[in-house]
């Protein structure tokens, strides 16, 4: 950042300081945290009802009655636990402790407390079953709850992160058609928008040009909701969603359940979900609308975007742009802003098309973990990892841009990275199993992207699958079934709390997270990829510092025994100093440096002349 534009930052706070009371010293704070770009964090992902419960008194959310009522049940893995943001923000040194710079929230909007067909429910604590996008859950406590966390992780050069959601609501439609149970999808094919001749005779949406036209003019023709199912809102739900435009069929889809496939991905249902026509100017104008609501009123710093891929690309580009434009004019410059690609394989193609087509700055990189994941594993070679780099050009702005990708190795939905592990390599004993995973946070630390840390993996949690079996408590846990799981490097259980700094994954997280945090280029560096192999073994790549051009050499060993090898480097780079692990302190000859590791050991090397 330039000097004009520092120094206006600086003044900004300033003013912001006198206008709400707080110190110089905290308005300087505010103004580095604005100044710091994306890839300059390092983002902890924690879901607030299994992190910390501060006030007791929220568990039930003000509401009364047994789990079905309330969606409080501890004992379960489906229902609330009593996390709150009282208790996130008392452990803020915890999470600072490990490096983070910057803290993403799952949805702390209210939520139906419990959904689901009879004998299967379960509930929100989860945070995607909004009914009012407009406050905070009772779950997780009060609107001033959230603005004392915003005000202490901000007093702390800490950022926040909001998940955020414009799919859908909760399931409160319902269709005639198919009133008690899963209503298959219907197409535009076979259920235009607009036809003549529906079940009364009359015209249904006459004259309306489909969703393919997204005027004003256009929409207002769509007067009739029912063109494909016939929605219905159960008594006593009429006002259930905030704003009260969300309580309008018109609004919805009302197409029937996706399939996940073709057309149903972005019109259908998501599990019964009520679907939002993002189509719709209202829609796209009443979402813009909300989320620079939670910016005004409580200065955050960035949102994750939820089921992006479900929604039409216009909505994202209409969106994004005036998102950021609403945060740069309240003098938030780099708000972050990353969707949700959801992608089983490796497939950045897929990430890329969104960055082109929808305008997102960024995307998950759900290809950097599934490269990451099977390296680290053993399960492959490194010459996916190695692709990543040639596969940066995809996105919109090129390697530059790839580098505000949050990087990560599992995650709530996917499941946690000692899980993938164990599947991998199932006879691996503890000592491997600990090696491994700190050789993954290794590569996520230091390799490019926003490393972004699912909350827990730092203790050691694992599971025993995806969704709910990754979405252990840190807090003393009454779940048998967490209760039962073995964590990775310690004895304990998450019978008790699991705050403890001494574990070895929270240590080495900490240590390569500060490493990280001083050496510009491995957050804001250029990549040049040295080796890598088909079969497990040595993997380098040189990261470039931004300021000076020395290099600084990054190299793993995802093999079970000890390797040596020589690796180019550039012929410029006089001398080595390590900042991990060990590093010769000079090359053995110009352009080549002789490096040994030892099984799932990792260096990085700093040169100079």
């Amino acid at each position: 950042m330039g000097r004009t534009a520092t120094t206006f930052l600086v003044t900004a706070a300033g003013m912001a300081a006198a206008l709400i009371g707080v110190t110089q010293a905290q308005a300087d704070t505010l103004s580095d945290l604005r100044a710091r770009t994306p890839e300059q964090e390092i983002v902890y992902f924690v879901l607030p009802d299994r992190f910390a419960n501060g006030d007791p008194k929220n568990d039930r959310g003000g509401l009364k009655g047994g789990p079905l009522q309330t969606g409080y049940d501890p004992t379960s893995r489906a229902f609330y636990h009593g996390g709150d943001l009282k208790g996130l923000t008392a452990k803020l040194d915890y999470i600072q402790g490990l490096g983070a710079t910057a803290i993403w929230l799952a949805p702390i909007f209210r939520n139906k407390p419990v959904q689901g067909a009879k004998g299967q429910e379960s509930a929100g604590y989860h945070g995607y079953w909004v009914t009012d996008f407009t406050k905070v859950d009772p779950h997780f406590g009060t609107d001033a709850d959230f603005r004392a966390l915003v005000d202490a992780a901000h007093q702390r050069g800490m950022k926040v992160y909001m998940d955020i959601i414009a799919n859908h609501t909760a399931d409160v439609i319902q269709y005639r058609e198919s009133p008690t149970s899963a209503a298959p999808y219907r197409s535009k094919a076979n259920y235009p928008w607009s036809r003549q001749g529906g079940a009364s005779g009359k015209p249904i949406n006459d004259g309306f040009a489909g969703d393919h036209d997204g005027s004003a003019a256009n929409w207002a023709k769509l007067t009739d909701p029912a063109f494909a199912y016939t929605p219905v809102i159960p008594k006593g739900e009429e006002k259930a969603k905030t704003p009260a435009w969300l309580n309008d069929p018109i609004y919805y889809h009302n197409r029937g359940d996706t399939d996940w496939k073709g057309e149903s991905a972005q019109y259908g249902d998501f599990v019964g979900l009520d679907d939002l026509a993002t189509e719709d100017p209202r829609v796209v104008a009443g979402f813009i609308d909300i989320y620079k609501g939670w910016i005004d009123r409580f200065g955050i710093d960035g949102y994750r975007i939820d089921t992006a891929k479900h929604v039409n690309a216009e909505f994202w580009r209409a969106f994004i742009l005036a998102i950021r434009a609403h945060a740069a004019a309240k003098r938030i410059p780099n708000f972050h802003i990353f969707g949700e690609v959801a992608t089983g394989d490796y497939d950045p193609a897929l990430l890329a098309s969104w960055t082109r087509n929808a305008a997102f700055p960024a995307v998950l990189d759900f290809a950097f973990m599934r490269a990451a994941v099977d390296a680290a594993s053993g399960k492959t070679g490194t010459e996916t990892l190695a692709r990543l780099g040639e596969d940066d050009a995809l996105y919109e702005g090129g390697k530059a841009a790839a580098l505000q990708l949050p990087t990560f190795l599992g995650n709530h939905d996917a499941g946690r990275f000692a899980y993938f592990l164990r599947q991998a390599k199932p006879g691996m004993n503890a000592d491997e199993e600990l090696a491994r995973n700190i050789l993954g946070h290794a590569m996520l630390l230091t390799l490019r992207g926003v490393p972004t840390l699912y909350y827990g993996d730092e203790q050691g949690f694992a599971g025993t699958g995806n969704d709910q079996q990754a979405r252990q408590d840190m807090f003393a846990s009454k779940v048998a079934e967490y209760n039962a799981d073995r964590l990775v490097g310690t004895g304990a259980t998450t019978a008790t709390d699991s705050f403890n700094p001494s574990h070895p994954l929270y240590r080495a997280i900490a240590t390569l997270a500060k490493v990280r945090h001083d050496t510009p280029a491995l957050s804001r560096g250029a990549t040049i990829l040295r080796t890598s192999s088909d079969k497990p073994g040595l993997f380098a790549v040189s990261r470039i510092d931004p300021d000076t051009g020395r290099e600084v050499l990054v190299a793993f060993n995802t093999s079970a025994a000890p390797l040596s090898g020589n690796i180019a480097v550039d012929p410029a780079s006089g001398a080595f100093t390590s900042l991990a692990g060990a590093c010769p302190a000079a090359p053995s000859a110009p352009g080549s440096l002789a490096l040994s590791l030892p099984a799932f050991g990792y260096a990085v090397c700093a040169a100079h002349p």
